[in-house]
């Protein structure tokens, strides 16, 4: 009895515990809002789409001009032996000489077969992938965030289900031990009660266990303290207006991995682009000033200076390298392809998820009108079971059954919801666009 007894405070502790959580409510709309400030996969993908914008720019390209501005100083100390043609010889030890240059040098590619104009819409087609899979990214952390949030919300109403079969078999025991005390009923009724009560009360635990860990991973993906403590709504509203065809219209516009294959094929087509521009030759101009100074203390020049303006063009252009050029354009080609048959491959793909998620979701939606009457049948059968068990017309074992279809018909409706829930997810997922 004492075991009993520790159990059920246990137990009862732990509803309490949850029950007090009430002051800190947490919406799923407050879920996703502190997901995108602070998950940190959103995050990392927020900085690489950072990467891809600052590296989207014209200098990056090579359409910008190179200035360069450069010094140099230089001092020997030598010793010199010269011979000059008359044949004097002059020797000088430790002789000393410096020279001394400096200048601006700018360099322009002022034309390279359209390469640069290839790179920057290459560039600007990678900050938009990235910004492609920012989002997928961000669909994906909301909708784990909203898995787990329904997740709970499921596990708490399994939890209150369970409650409530404590409650009844506890009235259960009292009735019992109020027949045993007046001799209408065996010790064994009494023992039975507090063995299905014991049961309940396991089956609570571990129910509480399995609530407490989700909590736990639902506070790690949104990056705060795993210990916070708070309970979720009740409610389970499922949006049951949801169509196939506007679904699938909407994924070919939306869908982020859709959007990204298209960005890749165009990223392949660029590149196709910057293959061809080197069958034409690269122009270049060049110009600059320079300043150079010269001394030496042995010599027939002992000092000299020169300074002025450069200028002039390069052109060049690939005659022949061993028909690399040939190759990459075929690679390119190769890859263009590739990239058109995986877009049709994701098409077919995400056109299959969404037909048979969607069939998933008109089977939830029947579920939970079926498993609401079944609750309701249910909860009306136990109510008469009991008020026949307290006047003794049947027996223990009627009771518990009804008992327990009662608790399965409300723990069945919460999965009908959860799954249906899931099912609404998963489709706007797939959409591209998980509104809440």
């Amino acid at each position: 009895m004492k075991i009993r007894n520790c159990i059920y405070t246990i137990g009862i502790l732990f509803s309490i515990s949850i029950s007090t959580y009430a002051q800190t409510i947490l919406t799923i709309e407050e879920a996703v809002e502190i997901a995108l400030k602070n998950n940190y996969d959103i995050a990392i993908a927020a900085n690489e789409l950072k990467i891809d914008q600052e590296n989207a720019t014209w200098g990056n390209s090579g359409f910008l001009p190179k200035v360069d501005a450069s010094i140099t100083n230089n001092y020997n100390i030598q010793n010199i032996e010269q011979t000059r043609s008359e044949g004097a010889v002059l020797r000088e030890k430790n002789a000393h000489s410096s020279n001394l240059t400096y200048g601006v040098n700018l360099g322009w590619t002022i034309f390279d077969g359209f390469n640069m104009f290839a790179q920057y819409d290459q560039l600007k087609a990678v900050e938009n992938l990235g910004q492609a899979q920012l989002k997928l990214t961000i669909l994906n952390r909301v909708t784990d965030v909203m898995t787990l949030y329904m997740e709970m919300v499921q596990q708490q109403q399994q939890v209150k289900a369970l409650d409530s079969s404590i409650v009844i078999s506890q009235q259960r025991l009292a009735t019992a031990k109020n027949r045993f005390t007046i001799g209408k009923a065996a010790k064994l009724e009494v023992l039975n009660a507090e063995v299905d009560l014991n049961s309940d009360i396991s089956a609570q635990l571990r129910q509480v266990e399995y609530y407490k860990n989700t909590r736990y991973r639902l506070n790690e993906l949104l990056a705060r303290e795993v210990s916070a403590e708070f309970i979720v709504t009740d409610v389970v509203q499922v949006d049951e207006d949801l169509q196939l065809l506007p679904l699938l219209d909407l994924a070919s516009k939306e869908n982020p991995e859709i959007i990204s294959q298209r960005l890749v094929k165009q990223i392949a087509e660029l590149e196709l682009r910057k293959v061809k521009s080197n069958y034409y030759p690269t122009i270049a101009v060049n110009t600059g000033y320079n300043f150079g100074e010269s001394e030496s203390s042995l010599g027939f020049t002992s000092q000299s200076s020169t300074d002025g303006l450069n200028y002039g063009f390069s052109a060049s252009i690939n005659l022949f390298d061993g028909f690399n050029q040939r190759r990459k354009r075929h690679v390119a080609e190769l890859q263009i392809d590739n990239a058109e048959i995986n877009i049709k491959k994701q098409q077919k793909n995400l056109e299959t998820s969404l037909t048979t998620a969607y069939e998933t979701y008109l089977t939830n939606l029947r579920l939970i009108e079926l498993e609401t009457k079944n609750e309701a049948i249910a909860k009306e059968n136990l109510d008469i079971t009991l008020v026949k068990y307290k006047i003794g017309t049947i027996n223990t074992l009627e009771l518990r059954t009804a008992q327990l279809n009662y608790t399965n018909a409300q723990l069945r409706l919460a999965e009908a919801q959860y799954q249906a829930k899931m099912s609404e997810i998963d489709l706007k997922a797939l959409a591209g666009n998980l509104s809440l």
